[in-house]
């Protein structure tokens, strides 16, 4: 579904991605690792459009998205759900879920029932302020806005970081239900490994802005591969 190919960024005269290549198939859990700084998320904003690359190119269900705009690249069914969750937080959940509408045709502007089947806590808190949601029910908030788009791949940045545990499980139910259940491609970058450990199909790890190991979930149990990730 998407591929990622020999990927380089700059910031002014700092490298942030060096030659990445990457594959997220459909149907599939995708997951990329690596420290605090290594070039995840500059990867994940240049997948949905918010940094232009260097040199490299992005594929998406065999198309170019070298030189399609964010925008572009939602409609044509990419959603991605920031680190950092970045909900509006004076407008309500409703409001917050329906700021997705744009990149949808009319007749399908509206809420999915499986949003609220996967956080029903989002039918609860409708009329509430998003700002006024915990950190986890924000989280949930975000990753319920991104399928209001009914997207074929799912980006998610550290979904995971400052939740409680009782909701980082709920969303590991969701990512799985989606998969299965759509057939959704989901790219997931984690510092959580077990997280990881437990979702994905395919794990990525990454240092210094290159991917230096591509292998199955599997291989996080390998003594060698957990030293790419400890600090």
């Amino acid at each position: 579904m998407l591929e990622v190919t020999s990927a380089t960024l700059h910031y002014g005269a700092a490298q942030a991605l060096r030659g990445v290549s990457l594959k997220a198939p459909a149907g599939k859990i995708t997951c990329v690792l690596g420290r605090n700084g290594v070039g995840k998320t500059s990867l994940m904003r240049s997948i949905v459009g918010h940094h232009r690359l260097t040199s490299g190119s992005i594929a998406f269900e065999g198309k170019a998205l070298d030189r399609s705009a964010a925008y572009d690249r939602a409609r044509s069914g990419i959603a991605f759900v920031p680190q950092g969750r970045e909900i509006f937080p004076l407008l309500t959940v409703r409001e917050n879920l329906e700021t997705a509408f744009p990149s949808l045709k009319r007749a399908e502007r509206a809420i999915p029932d499986h949003v609220f089947g996967l956080f029903p806590v989002l039918r609860e808190m409708l009329s509430r302020r998003g700002g006024d949601l915990s950190g986890g029910q924000q989280q949930q908030l975000a990753i319920g806005r991104a399928l209001v788009m009914r997207p074929k791949l799912l980006v998610l940045d550290e979904p995971t970081e400052g939740i409680q545990p009782s909701i980082i499980k709920e969303i590991g139910r969701a990512i799985l239900y989606l998969r299965d259940q759509f057939g959704i491609g989901i790219l997931l970058v984690e510092q959580y490994l077990d997280f990881c450990r437990d979702l994905a199909d395919e794990v990525n790890i990454m240092e210094r802005g290159e991917i230096v190991h591509t292998g199955p979930a599997e291989d996080l149990d390998r003594p060698e591969i957990r030293k790419l990730l400890t600090v």
